[in-house]
């Protein structure tokens, strides 16, 4: 079998080097130039099983090279020929619609437009749409098309790797035709709603968002701080629908029928089709299931079962229906925890359980099982982290030191909850009064993952952020020893040493970036938030936050949080809002979660918003000072000043927002909001602002703020932008040219990150 594996593992590699390194041009030529080598291999120096095993890697990569270059011209330019154009288009909708950000719906679908039908996402307007359509429904009209090659305003091959190749922005209101029959492959979509449903119906309204993740996948339930503390602990992976689901559900078939090896496969590859159709095949669950569905068949087939084997023809499946999916985190992901489970797993499970007698006696045997149960757990979570920590790490910026303890602490109440959580489903469908005493029964596990999950998201180190240079060099130090510990000679030590080592330059790299923070009596820092704002002001005792709102992919409270407590503060003494805009306050919900705040100020102005009302009564809920500002006023921090200006317009929010002057020594910074040109004028004429050397340059780099007026009155020497990917022009060409004239050095953090000041 094991001439499948290296086939296979070569046609895998030849499709992540097209899709990621190699230009679309050069794929045909070199994969023809593979395919002829691996014909006329007679040159090589080889005999055997080796001259075999080159030319089986030889035909794996010209096959994958050249599969890929066919998928670029029968998927690709297809829709590269709509790119840009605007006209009618008719198009089956094949999932159901989901709110977007901008108060609108994208919906999935098979579009057919200028004779060209492919599958793409459709963004419509709210007000355009009375009835939401359904799967299987027709919907017709006129729309935008674009190429799918594009996410946030940058280069990505994420909508590919869904099979998404086109993006239309529907023109008008469309014309929906509901479905008379729902076509065969779109059964499995409405089954997974009906299922969802069922649960949400069956279970307490506290547990339920988390059983239909684990279920259905269907995280959308899950969203803001609670999805936000598993991102933290390293638990998002139960909630995203993979292997591990998989497993459970052939678990569970073993249990009923394990004496009988044919049934057992009969009804687990059932229950993993029905399961996989359901949750509308996504790469992590059709690789768990063909690897399940092998392991399953090969005794049946008088063959070894061979993990290495299953998992490369499971990625060469997965690529054969589509090569972009190479570019899928949750693939790549999914099949680097296996990886690093077949590698390292069971080596440290054997060398776990060596010791214990195979037949111990009654009073040895419940420790023994004990043992060995925790033995598997924990080596089944080392080795799935061991390929996949340096991909999120790097993929995120964030590194969960917790996830190790939080994957043994709740991986057995996960299996519970989904276990229960289908039994409540199923039996929710049949009678709702079984499904809710079996839902209240499955709460109680989903409960307790909720619960550990948000009291180790809030421990200070929980989870580190990489944007510095010392945990980076760590991290790949770490690999280093690990790498080095399995050529270690003397095994009693092999791992220990290296285990050692990395606990300790882990230490003394978290110290160091901590004194580093620490070193600077105050440090201003416009924190990369996408499109949004938070400044972050600290000095070594006290922590100043100036708004908390960014772009709806990030989480500026995590974000806040994450930097303040790796400058070494777990407290949050004041938080400024300038106004009252989601850009600048959507992360205070997660931000006050995250941490303990001493004072909240605000404007004291547009007193029914229901936005300014939410925040408020947010506030109240944690135990946070509020102090609503209507007239100038100081505030004294460790060796610095704030002085916080009242509001000088009225009628538009952003009119009506404070702004904030930094002062230390004769170093003074100076944050806007998004205040307009003429209300920077007002600001010039009433603040007696001094000579300013550090300017947070307002409304994220808008043409109609920062004014000449305010240029010249202030003269700063440095400008920060907050801003990211957005369709508003952000930062105007008009306002980068006022700053250069000026003489400022400009930074944005769409391009750089966070940006720091030290002052002295």
């Amino acid at each position: 079998m094991r001439k499948l594996c290296w086939a296979c593992a070569a046609f895998s590699a030849a499709v992540f080097l097209a899709v990621y390194l190699l230009p679309a041009a050069g794929l045909a030529p070199l994969g023809l130039c593979m395919l002829a080598g691996g014909a006329g291999s007679f040159w090589l120096p080889l005999r055997g099983r080796r001259a075999l095993r080159a030319r089986l890697i030889l035909f794996g990569l010209a096959a994958g090279l050249l599969w890929t270059g066919l998928a670029q011209v029968r998927q690709v330019r297809p829709a590269a020929a709509l790119d840009g154009m605007e006209g009618p288009f008719s198009a089956l909708v094949t999932g159901y619609p989901r709110e977007t950000a901008y108060g609108g719906y994208s919906v999935e679908a098979r579009l057919t437009a200028e004779g060209i039908t492919r599958k793409a996402l459709l963004y419509v307007d709210g007000e355009a749409l009375e009835v939401l359509p359904e799967p299987g429904d027709l919907l017709s009209g006129s729309a935008r098309f674009r190429l799918a090659n594009r996410l946030r305003g940058e280069e990505s091959d994420s909508y590919f790797s869904r099979g998404i190749w086109l993006t239309a922005s529907v023109q008008d209101t469309p014309v929906l035709t509901p479905a008379e029959t729902v076509p065969l492959t779109l059964w499995p979509v409405r089954w997974a709603r009906l299922w969802q449903e069922a649960l949400e119906s069956a279970l307490p309204g506290g547990a339920a968002p988390l059983v239909v993740g684990l279920v259905t996948g269907d995280r959308s339930g899950l969203e803001g701080p609670a999805y936000s503390a598993f991102q933290r602990v390293g638990l998002a992976h139960v909630v995203s629908v993979s292997g591990l689901h998989v497993s459970f559900l052939c678990g569970f078939a073993m249990r009923i029928f394990g004496k009988h090896r044919r049934r057992t496969a009969v009804v687990s590859l059932a229950l993993m089709f029905f399961f996989a159709a359901m949750v509308g095949f996504t790469p992590p669950v059709v690789r768990a299931a063909c690897m399940q569905a092998l392991l399953l068949l090969a005794p049946l087939l008088g063959r070894e079962p061979d993990s290495p084997t299953s998992l490369s023809l499971a990625l060469a499946l997965l690529l054969l229906q589509n090569p972009y999916a190479a570019a899928s985190l949750g693939l790549q992901l999914s099949f680097a925890s296996v990886a690093g489970i077949c590698c390292f797993s069971s080596a440290l499970y054997r060398r776990w359980t060596a010791s214990l007698p195979e037949h111990p006696g009654r009073a040895g045997r419940l420790g023994c099982s004990a043992w060995r149960f925790f033995a598997a757990s924990v080596s089944t979570t080392l080795g799935a982290l061991a390929f996949t920590t340096p991909l999120t790490a790097f993929t995120f910026s964030t590194l969960s030191l917790i996830s190790p303890l939080a994957n043994l602490f709740t991986l057995w109440a996960v299996s519970l909850a989904f276990g229960g959580g289908f039994l409540a489903g199923a039996a929710a469908l049949l009678s709702p009064a079984l499904g809710q005493l079996l839902g209240a029964v499955c709460a109680l596990p989903a409960r307790f993952v909720l619960w550990a999950a948000e009291l180790l998201s809030r421990l200070p180190l929980a989870a580190v952020s990489l944007d510095g240079v010392l945990l980076k060099v760590w991290l790949f130090l770490a690999y280093l020893l690990l790498l080095l510990g399995f050529f270690w000679r003397r095994d009693r030590s092999r791992l220990l040493l290296p285990a050692c080592a990395g606990t300790c330059t882990l230490c003394a790299a978290l110290l160091a970036s901590a004194a580093a923070a620490g070193q600077s009596p105050l440090a201003l820092a416009v924190l990369d938030v996408g499109q949004g704002q938070s400044v972050a002001i600290t000095t070594p005792r006290q922590a100043v936050l100036v708004d908390c709102g960014g772009s709806s992919f990030t989480d500026p409270g995590d974000v806040a949080a994450d930097y303040l407590q790796s400058t070494g503060h777990t407290r949050l003494d004041v938080l400024v809002l300038t106004h009252y805009h989601t850009d600048h306050t959507n992360g205070v919900e997660e931000l006050l979660a995250r941490m303990e705040v001493g004072l909240l100020i605000a404007p004291d102005v547009a007193e029914e918003d229901p936005l300014r009302q939410e925040l408020l009564a947010l506030a109240q809920a944690a135990g946070t000072e509020v102090c609503l500002l209507q007239e100038t006023s100081r505030l004294t921090l460790d060796g610095a000043e704030l002085t916080l200006y009242r509001p000088l317009g009225a009628g538009e929010t952003n009119e009506e927002g404070l702004s904030v002057l930094c002062t230390r020594g004769e170093t003074d910074a100076l944050i806007t909001g998004d205040m307009d040109s003429v209300i920077e004028g007002r600001l010039v004429k009433y603040g007696d602002l001094p000579p300013t050397e550090i300017l947070v340059a307002g409304h994220h780099g808008s043409k109609y703020a920062t004014s000449q007026a305010l240029l010249d009155a202030i003269a700063p020497e440095y400008a920060a932008i907050s801003v990211g990917y957005n369709t508003y022009g952000h930062p105007a060409w008009e306002t980068l040219a006022r700053l250069e004239s000026a003489g400022c050095a400009v930074y944005t953090t769409q391009l750089m990150g966070h940006i720091a000041f030290r002052i002295a």
